[in-house]
């Protein structure tokens, strides 16, 4: 058990959830995103010999153990990640998967309007320090 335990632990790792990123010729980089779920079980039992109160006395004898233990790993594809031309979009393989699209394009959306009254902010401020001379 403790061996398929510390077998488990060295397979979750970030990089088997979010993978390693690519970059593609026209500049994107591409980062793959996947849902993994492990499952494990074990379980075992000592037997006992069945004898007669006679053989008992005579000698403690170890009883043998007998048990097992399994796991499973399911990792299914979620979505990449694209990195590029100033934006950010996560493309689904799955569109029942909207909950996580619908987030990345809310922030993208918010992160575009803070952008654009910071630039309506430094452009309404350069227009008042300007003097005209007419």
């Amino acid at each position: 058990m403790h061996t398929t335990m510390n077998s488990l632990k060295e397979m979750v790792d970030v990089n088997t959830i979010i993978g390693d990123p690519v970059q593609s010729p026209d500049g994107l980089i591409i980062i793959p995103v996947s849902k993994i779920c492990f499952g494990f079980a074990s379980g075992g039992t000592e037997f006992k010999k069945i004898s007669s109160t006679k053989e008992q006395n005579l000698s403690e004898e170890k009883l043998p153990f007998g048990g097992g233990s399994g796991a499973g790993v399911s990792v299914q594809p979620v979505g990449f990640i694209v990195v590029g031309n100033n934006q950010i979009k996560l493309l689904t393989v799955d569109e029942g998967n909207t909950a996580l699209s619908s987030l990345f394009d809310f922030m993208s959306k918010i992160a575009d309007n803070i952008q654009n009254s910071m630039v309506k902010d430094k452009t309404t401020s350069n227009d008042d320090n300007t003097i005209d001379i007419s």
